[in-house]
């Protein structure tokens, strides 16, 4: 027994001791690497040619073509791309999220707080990586010295190859992801699905113009955004990012939003628009999303596939620069059923030949390989279709897809080796290297990739922004049911002097219109910020932030909130981040809104008629979850009995 004992504390303490060492090593070796890298950094020097000056990005004394910015963007592009190495190459195509320090200081590890899987100098250095994208983020100061920190960093590359910073949509009230993914401090606006519940086009390019603005100023130069995905299926997460289920409203949205980023033409002030998710991932079977592999096929029942193109068709006209495809399988629209970045007939086939796209196509993240941290599952690989290929084989279907850029992953050496191989020409690689090249070129990243400090921190969420986004707010919100009472008086706007009683509003917000109380018995009406049904699941960290699943309310909560809808007369403000199911709630209320976006005083403006509400719905509210279920996928306005159509929108005039 003691001879049992001591094995099995020698065990232990052999494993505690391969552990320390394994700790040991990793903080030495980052170490190691970020004191060489910072011991190396130095200025670049400058060249003055017939009174211009410029950038000696690879300090050989001469001025190149790639240098000179008088050259036009092809030659520059040739002239850089018969100067890199195979590695360099290669280092373009690969995306992977990076993390901030607090201070703004280059993370030289793996960074779970910053959701960050890699080191700043080791992929920079060693991996000669140049596209990066931000989740969470700190304060404006911070991002501005952080970017310059980084850029200086690549400045340090022989060619001094820029790094190009993209981003998820930071403008709205919730996002995409709830959390600290993406914060910040910008102005806030709508949800893109308000955006298009404004049906102002106009309105949307000034927020293009203005959200460009202020990213531009940190240094984020490519939007992963707008989605052109339309809302067919309304139990599917991201509705909330699309422009709604008419193909013609999201193609006039679409535009207008690429237009407001990119401007009218591609330049310094440019923040490029990576499109998404091509070729339409809105008819998720039974609207689970494909992040997820209950959610891998779109499903297409009423042969509508053309119609989902529609929107990508006017972000092409509108020139955006790049394109991202979705992680669902077209269910059997090819001869293959894989996922759409692993489809060469949706990639080369149908948008680069069919409808001659030659802009930059990146993945969406985690199609090689999904991400893990100390053994822990964050979020499973996507590569659905491909289960039974290796890293390294969907790395090359990718590839042979037509895709120029690896959307999270950093699979580098897996290219490197196919090339080696000679599975993978490096002539194909200069295609995408071509592409990727051509987008720093055109938004001067070459040029001058710096930002000023104070700039950044007087331009992001300036007043005159934050007031817009306000006004935009407003504009969003749709009026639905205003009952009339039996002197044909309509219930809203509020007026006089009123006891309210309120829930999800902050009292003190509140108490700017009316009297509040604590009891619903005290109060002359009842005013309640709701947000659309969804089921949750117990998956990962990433899955919760998925509102899917089902619409309508669910007991208790939906006897409950009619009981104080009996109790007293109620005006309900309900979130439609997805089109909610309520009949039963809508048949009790005196006053119903919905907005997509809006702060406590932009709903209660529109409440006490300081506002005259001018949305209109972007999608169909079905009648019941039914209705939902019978639904085609990909077929618009395919609900029976709808509570309200899309387009419905009353004012008070």
């Amino acid at each position: 027994m003691r001879k049992l004992f001591k094995f099995i504390l020698y065990f232990l303490l052999g494993i505690v001791g391969i552990v320390l060492i394994a700790l040991i090593s990793f903080n030495v070796y980052y170490f190691i690497l970020n004191q060489s890298a910072k011991s190396g950094l130095t200025e670049k020097k400058e060249l003055t040619i017939d009174g211009f000056t410029f950038r000696d990005l690879n300090n050989n004394g001469k001025l190149d073509v790639y240098e000179d910015y008088r050259a036009d963007v092809e030659s520059r592009v040739n002239d850089i791309l018969s100067q890199m190495t195979i590695e360099e190459k290669v280092g373009l195509m690969w995306h992977p999220p990076i993390g901030i320090g607090t201070k703004g200081e280059i993370l030289g590890k793996p960074d779970v707080a910053t959701y960050s899987l890699v080191s700043t100098y080791d992929v920079m250095l060693n991996k000669q990586f140049r596209h990066f994208n931000l989740f969470k983020i700190p304060s404006t100061e911070s991002i501005a010295k952080w970017y310059n920190a980084i850029q200086k960093l690549a400045e340090q590359d022989r060619l001094g190859i820029p790094v190009t910073i993209s981003s998820d949509p930071r403008h709205g009230i919730n996002n995409f992801m709830d959390g600290d993914f993406l914060g910040g401090d910008f102005s806030k606006w709508p949800e893109p699905i308000g955006l298009a519940a404004t049906n102002d086009s106009l309105l949307v390019a000034d927020f293009g113009r203005i959200a460009a603005e202020e990213l531009r100023s940190v240094g984020i130069r490519t939007a992963l955004h707008p989605m052109a995905d339309l809302a067919t299926e309304p139990r599917w997460a991201r509705i909330n990012g699309t422009f709604g289920e008419d193909a013609d409203l999201s193609a006039k949205m679409t535009a207008a939003y690429i237009f407001g980023f990119q401007g009218s033409e591609i330049n310094n002030q440019t923040v490029a628009c990576m499109t998404k998710h091509w070729p339409g991932g809105g008819p998720q079977e039974d609207g689970w999303d494909a992040h997820f592999r209950y959610g891998a096929d779109q499903e297409y029942p009423g042969n509508n596939f053309d119609y989902h193109l529609k929107p990508f068709l006017a972000a092409f006209k509108a020139n955006t620069m790049m394109i991202m495809p979705y992680y669902g399988i077209a269910k059997d629209q090819t001869s293959e059923n894989v996922g759409m970045s692993f489809n060469k007939e949706i990639i080369t086939d149908l948008l680069r030949k069919q409808y001659g796209y030659d802009g930059v196509v990146c993945t969406d993240w985690g199609i090689v390989e999904g991400f893990s941290i100390f053994g822990y599952t964050i979020f499973e690989s996507t590569g659905w279709g491909v289960d039974d290929l290796s890293t390294k084989q969907r790395v090359k279907k990718i590839i042979d897809a037509g895709v120029d850029q690896f959307g999270g992953n950093s699979n580098s050496d897996e290219l490197l080796e196919l090339i080696k191989e000679g599975q993978v020409s490096e002539a194909r690689i200069d295609e995408s290297a071509r592409r990727l090249l051509r987008a720093k070129f055109q938004i001067g990243l070459f040029d001058n990739p710096y930002i000023d400090v104070k700039t950044a921190i007087a331009t992001v969420g300036k007043k005159e922004f934050v007031e817009k986004g306000k006004v935009a707010q407003r504009k969003s919100i749709v009026l639905l049911k205003n009952k009339m009472d039996t002197d044909s008086v309509m219930a809203l706007p509020l007026a006089g002097d009123l006891k309210i009683y309120v829930e999800n509003i902050a009292k003190d917000v509140a108490g700017q219109y009316a009297t509040v109380v604590d009891s619903l018995n005290e109060a002359d009406i009842a005013i309640l910020r709701l947000q659309t049904p969804w089921e949750p699941r117990d998956g990962n960290f990433i899955e919760a932030m998925f509102h899917q699943g089902f619409l309508d309310f669910q007991e208790p909560e939906l006897s409950r909130i009619l009981e104080i809808a009996n109790t007293k007369p109620t005006v309900i403000c309900m979130y439609l981040d997805r089109p909610a199911v309520m009949p039963e709630i809508e048949s009790s209320v005196v006053g119903l809104l919905g907005e997509f976006g809006a702060y406590d005083d932009a709903v209660l403006d529109v409440v006490f008629g300081k506002f005259n509400p001018t949305g209109k719905l972007p999608f169909d509210l079905p009648g019941s979850m039914e209705a939902v279920e019978k639904q085609f996928e990909d077929v618009p306005f395919d609900t029976e009995n709808p509570l309200y159509r899309f387009g419905h929108g009353l004012n008070y005039e």
